[in-house]
């Protein structure tokens, strides 16, 4: 009796969805690579990591399963072929069109769509970035042990590229025994941001470092996965503006010759030579990221162990979301 082998490629590829509109910023994430800062890589990942877990385990994905990252409006998805099973996570607008029927989505609830469905993805409300996350994951190739995209060094799932118009993606495998799980979730809003010292903090006039922990700093346009920069009180520094450049990570305070700080965000470069006065304390990091131009942030000045108690808290409490789905 001749046995006969199953092609499960073809069968994985069977499940394929069709760009119609690209959104903007739409990149595929997961949670980051590690270990190659020394060629110039910064983690990258997904910017708010909370919900990218969420989005992940709504569809019974594994937790490093790579999704769809997008900022402020997402992207217009037409199911080309097959079926697939998804959820999106963040406080997000967006429209399910089945069967011919446009209906309101929720977020933190998984849908089921069929060949020629459609998902538009219209906008973030009062926030930045949205996950879009299908069940099995989506067929992509890791590069540098990860399938985060960065864009400025064409890093990363899709050749390093943000997603584009008319590109088609195929989905791994559909599972539908994920479908009916939703969350009651509601994202929690800024009221300040805790920060540590840094590295160059007794840099600066004391009187600045009064300000920058009492008044509010406006996040302006010019923000992205690399960094924000804020406006407000000038941070006037004791020494050179210039210092030979060091190491960064992510959530570092970097404040150049202006006076205006610079936060570097998932896709920072790794070296940088102006003054550091602070960091975001990881706990804090999520809030952050979602905080969209126009508005303003306050930082709080604490110490370490209360940062290290912080951080345990948020990861119980993400623990605890997961548990519940």
């Amino acid at each position: 009796m001749k046995l006969i082998k199953k092609n499960t490629s073809s069968l994985m590829k069977k499940n394929k969805i069709l760009v119609l509109r690209e959104g903007i910023n739409s990149t595929f994430q997961d949670l980051g690579r590690n270990n190659f800062y020394h060629i110039g890589l910064p983690f990258s990942g997904a910017m708010d990591k909370r919900n990218y877990l969420i989005a992940n385990k709504l569809v019974g994905n594994k937790h490093n399963e790579a999704v769809i990252e997008f900022a402020y409006q997402g992207p217009l998805i037409k199911i080309e072929d097959g079926n697939i099973n998804f959820a999106i996570s963040g406080d997000i607008k967006f429209n399910i069109k089945k069967n011919g029927k446009s209906i309101n989505g929720d977020c933190y609830k998984n849908y089921n769509l069929s060949k020629n469905d459609e998902v538009d993805i219209i906008s973030t409300n009062n926030s930045v970035y949205g996950y879009f996350a299908v069940s099995g994951g989506f067929d992509l190739k890791k590069n540098f042990g990860s399938f985060s995209t960065h864009v400025r060094s064409n890093v990363g799932a899709n050749n390093g590229n943000k997603i584009q118009k008319d590109e088609k993606f195929f989905i791994k495998d559909f599972n539908d025994t994920h479908a009916n799980k939703s969350l009651k979730y509601m994202n929690s809003k800024i009221e300040y941001i805790r920060i540590l010292k840094g590295t160059n903090f007794d840099y600066f006039f004391e009187q600045s470092i009064k300000e920058f922990t009492s008044k509010e700093f406006l996040v302006t346009k010019l923000s992205d996965r690399m960094g924000m920069r804020l406006e407000g009180p000038k941070i006037k520094n004791l020494k050179e503006t210039n210092i030979r450049s060091e190491g960064l990570i992510k959530g570092v305070i970097q404040v150049p010759a202006d006076g205006n700080p610079i936060i570097m965000l998932s896709d920072h470069g790794t070296i940088g030579g102006y003054p550091k006065i602070g960091v975001v304390i990881s706990a804090d990091y999520d809030r952050l990221v979602q905080t969209p131009p126009g508005k303003k942030i306050k930082f709080e000045l604490i110490e370490l162990k209360e940062a290290e108690k912080l951080y345990k808290l948020y990861q119980m409490e993400t623990e605890n979301l997961l548990s519940q789905i």
